[in-house]
């Protein structure tokens, strides 16, 4: 008589994904909540061409509609699709956070293990970092855009700076930290060539803390965006963007609270789940929480 066995090896190959990923919604649900908000915005903001019509289409004969058929979240002042510019406008948004976000954690990066691990650049690094900081990123962004004009580059540009310092110390101190440990002395003792140290055993130490503060500059360069559009010298006006949107409308509030209220909850959403994820990314790195569990 012959036995068939089920395929134990098909079964068990697929169980450590999805095991995995429970222990993790279970152990760090910020992560999966954060992480999954952001990323359905982020499908939401590329297939913003098949989900909605033209965001700068005007017709001032269907101006502050309520929401309808045509316009389902209805119009503007202008007579533009408020949900079609709302899904556009993730597209600004998210762009400029992740954009502003890469840009100073790539520039911190390299300027703070400089200065971490040359002292004779140090002390000038860091007090022009210190300066840089007392100055207000609004401020800061403002001068620059004045200088140039509004646009998405420069504006990204304008953010990207202020937060460069915040990562800069964050990385100083983790290089100071570890490269006085044995391992690192060790190596260097053994003869090994100082890019080799950095690449092998400094800059992986920066990578947890850099996930983190990634969130966090994310989080306030889209907000930092959406004040700047705000007060007119961010995204151009034509192009959409939560900000403007909320700019252009806040005289109608009373008669159309939907062209105010949609992009409000869209960038506070927006903002909510990248802060959830740089929290739940904090608590994944904690060695203390790796060690309480």
């Amino acid at each position: 008589m012959t036995l068939i066995s089920p395929p134990i090896e098909a079964t068990s190959a697929g169980l450590p994904g999805r095991s995995g990923l429970a222990r993790l919604a279970r152990r760090h649900p910020l992560v999966m909540i954060g992480g999954g908000l952001l990323a359905l915005l982020i499908v939401l903001a590329l297939a913003a061409p098949l989900l909605a019509g033209d965001p700068v289409d005007m017709d001032p004969f269907k101006r502050l509609q309520p929401p309808s058929g045509q316009a389902w979240l209805g119009t503007d002042n202008l007579g533009r699709d408020v949900f079609a510019r709302t899904v556009f406008g993730a597209r600004i948004s998210l762009m400029v956070g992740l954009t502003s976000a890469v840009g100073a954690v790539l520039g911190g990066l390299l300027i703070g293990v400089v200065a971490g691990y040359n002292r004779s650049f140090d002390s000038v690094i860091m007090r022009f970092m210190d300066g840089l900081m007392a100055i207000p990123t609004i401020l800061l962004a403002i001068a620059l855009i004045s200088l140039t004009g509004p646009g998405i580059g420069i504006l990204i540009v304008a953010i990207t700076i202020p937060q460069m310092p915040s990562v800069t110390r964050l990385v100083r101190s983790v290089v100071l930290t570890v490269r006085e440990r044995p391992y690192v002395e060790a190596a260097l003792c053994g003869g090994a060539r100082l890019p080799k140290v950095l690449w092998r055993h400094i800059l992986p130490s920066t990578i947890p803390p850099l996930m983190v503060q990634s969130a966090i500059v994310c989080a306030d360069a889209i907000l930092t965006e959406a004040g700047l559009s705000f007060l007119g010298v961010g995204v151009p006006p034509e192009i959409p963007s939560w900000g403007n949107m909320i700019a252009s409308s806040r005289l109608y509030l009373a008669i159309a609270p939907l062209t105010i209220f949609t992009p409000g909850i869209c960038l506070a959403v927006t903002v909510l789940a990248v802060n959830l994820l740089g929290d739940g990314l904090r608590d994944l790195f904690d060695p203390r929480a790796k060690r309480r569990r």
